[in-house]
């Protein structure tokens, strides 16, 4: 039985998360993190799952859903340390604006 691939749409959320992981400067502590919640991770989800209606009450909108499900899945632990992996080797991205020296 392979695993059910990813949408478009997860594959965006899960870019954006490694971005603000990198963008914070926070990849170490991430990775370390990440790494050592894998085992816990359908725990994790399901924990997110139970807040739910408190964190509605702070914040309104569908991406924290869509990480609890994410986050069922096995191996999106995985993914998201190679996505932030990935994104402290890119370039950084300046907002398409020039910076004069």
């Amino acid at each position: 039985m392979s695993p059910e691939p990813y949408t478009e749409e997860e594959e965006a959320l899960l870019d954006r998360m490694a971005r603000g992981v990198v963008e914070r400067r926070l990849e170490v502590p991430a990775i370390f993190m990440l790494e050592s919640m894998k085992p816990l991770s359908f725990v994790g989800s399901q924990l997110m799952v139970f807040f739910a209606p408190v964190v509605g009450a702070f914040y309104q909108g569908p991406t924290y859903d869509r990480i609890a499900k994410l986050l069922e899945r096995r191996g999106t632990m995985e993914i998201l340390i190679r996505k932030i992996e990935a994104a402290m080797d890119a370039p950084p991205d300046d907002g398409g604006e020039a910076k004069d020296g």
